[in-house]
């Protein structure tokens, strides 16, 4: 997939939809850094190498251009789907995380895609990410407590 790409060029290429207010003449940018997308978070895999690893039970695909769901928001509402060029990226899950928040490993060669009805699509670039659970911080009382991001 080219790293120059709108939203409507990449709604055409997969056949995954988006909401129709989303300005879809708009250009995707690509990350190699972090980045979220709604209750998904993708982390280059050398932040969290310490704590996420591929084990024995992982399995390793190549993404499809027609994409890969890898969350759906909150209460079965819509999904988050990595996107490739056949044969530019692999998806491996389940994997082995002490934090317990991640999805999978995602390789890129070239660049892959995540795209979501509501948020539209963010463009990740080569390299190794973990993709997993946004967590958030709140306050109850005295403690602090934790919960996953619902999007």
């Amino acid at each position: 997939m080219r790293m120059n790409m709108t939203l409507s060029a990449l709604t055409s290429l997969t056949g995954l939809d988006v909401f129709d207010y989303l300005d879809t003449e708009v250009s995707i940018p690509v990350v190699n850094g972090l980045q979220a997308q709604g209750d998904l978070i993708v982390v280059p895999h050398s932040v969290l190498a310490e704590h996420v690893t591929t084990a024995p039970w992982t399995r390793t695909i190549p993404v499809p251009l027609y994409g890969i769901e890898l969350l759906r928001s909150a209460a079965g509402g819509n999904p988050h789907s990595l996107v490739a060029d056949e044969g530019a990226c692999t998806w491996s899950a389940p994997v082995r995380d002490t934090r317990g928040l991640a999805l999978g490993i995602v390789d890129v060669d070239t660049v892959a895609y995540l795209i979501h009805p509501e948020h539209g699509a963010t463009g990740i670039a080569p390299g190794r990410y973990v993709i997993g659970r946004q967590r958030e911080r709140g306050t109850g009382g005295y403690l602090q407590s934790s919960r996953l991001v619902a999007d």
